[in-house]
């Protein structure tokens, strides 16, 4: 078995790279929106300014050779090709599409778990309630891990036309066997759309050896990238079989006649017309990730994360939260014995840049786990262990009263 070779990270250079670090905050929201690379922000700054002066068109035009690099550079990161990627506004715009092209049929079944994001279940529950669609959550082992067993029994007994999994959900660091999953979808020839968006640009991603039809990324997470960014990949089988997403944009088929349309061949059938300064910048942030190397970034997190997890699971009434025998980069945590006020405030009072979640965006996950909010903390490969060690701190600072 041939070894993965790379070189690791020059935290110092990525650290330059970053002028979101130059303050005093310690910056632990990469699941959130992370913090952007210079190259990033330069990229949109220059469109802009060209924008100001030729206007939106042709500006677009001008730095058309730019934004589809997009199509390359994000087909590298994730083992694809260029023609199976389409930019999208959002994770979620891109799941919708997705979500669109299957022409879904009352009493067709979908398959998800109990810890996919709200707005995917959202989806699912209008489809059911529009549609009459049936929605079926896999169950999960004792441990937080997926029941492998369970989805295929679950196949053999519904035939269901989609799978659909978060691949790391939003409100917990489990890492969901993607890959496991592709192989028994493959197996039962049912569409598999995974939510990548807290796993690409944090840890390697293959789509030949996950197998999904469809998987939508966004940029503003791990990547690093700006807001309102995204895209989409699409398979071959889907491309082949002739699946268009509902609402087609201008970008994604000819007008052919009266009452005619012909689609595109490849992916971008699936993509919006109005682009903007936003898809430089994500090219960029592709580039970047590409650049360091994901399994480099890979490495560097799990080391940050093993230090974070390590030293939180030390402090007395503090209970980490997060399920499942594979963890990422997300950890989050809950206590009893001090509230959130106090908690939120301290970190706030000490810098540290991070989320709250409520039960409302996770109810299935916070009820099992008898809880009603979580601290999430998600660091990336250009935080320090003397960061990690700070927080830490400061946790351990609210949750005893003692000084730092």
């Amino acid at each position: 078995m041939q070894t993965n070779q790379f070189v690791p990270i020059d935290k110092d250079t990525v650290r330059a790279d970053t002028p979101g670090l130059a303050t005093s905050t310690l910056f632990m929201n990469s699941a959130g929106a992370s913090l952007m690379p210079r190259s990033v922000v330069t990229a949109m700054q220059d469109y802009l300014q060209l924008e100001t002066q030729v206007g939106g068109y042709e500006a677009e035009r001008l730095r058309a050779d730019h934004m589809a690099q997009l199509y390359g550079e994000a087909a590298r990161l994730i083992n694809a090709r260029p023609n199976n990627i389409a930019f999208s506004y959002s994770t979620t715009a891109a799941y919708m599409q997705a979500l669109s092209a299957i022409p879904f049929r009352s009493g067709d079944v979908v398959l998800t778990t109990t810890n996919d994001y709200i707005s995917n279940q959202l989806a699912f529950l209008s489809l059911q309630q529009r549609l009459g669609i049936r929605l079926i959550r896999i169950h999960d082992l004792d441990n937080g891990d997926l029941d492998l067993m369970h989805l295929e029994q679950l196949i053999q007994q519904h035939r269901p036309v989609l799978v659909a999994i978060t691949h790391i959900p939003t409100n917990s660091g489990l890492v969901q066997p993607a890959e496991a999953i592709g192989a028994i979808c493959s197996r039962y020839d049912c569409w598999y759309l995974l939510d990548a968006a807290q796993s690409v640009g944090q840890l390697p991603l293959d789509v030949d050896r996950i197998q999904a039809d469809f998987l939508v990324a966004t940029g503003r997470k791990f990547l690093r990238g700006p807001r309102n960014t995204g895209f989409l990949y699409v398979s071959d089988n889907v491309l082949d079989t002739g699946l268009t997403p509902l609402f087609i944009d201008r970008q994604g088929a000819d007008w052919t006649g009266s009452d005619t349309f012909a689609i595109r061949v490849d992916a971008r059938r699936f993509e919006p017309q109005e682009k903007s300064l936003s898809v430089v910048g994500l090219v960029e942030a592709v580039r970047y990730a590409n650049q360091l190397g994901i399994e480099a970034i890979g490495q560097a997190n799990q080391g940050l994360m093993h230090r974070l997890r390590t030293g939180l699971g030390q402090i007395d009434g503090l209970d980490l939260t997060d399920w499942g025998s594979v963890q990422s980069n997300i950890l989050t945590f809950h206590s009893t014995r001090q509230s959130l006020a106090t908690l939120e405030a301290a970190l706030r009072q000490g810098g540290v840049l991070f989320t709250v979640q409520h039960k409302q965006g996770a109810i299935i996950d916070f009820t099992r786990k008898g809880i009603d909010w979580i601290i999430r903390l998600s660091p990336h490969y250009f935080n320090t262990e003397a960061e990690i060690d700070a927080v830490v701190a400061l946790i351990d600072q609210a949750m005893t009263g003692r000084s730092v």
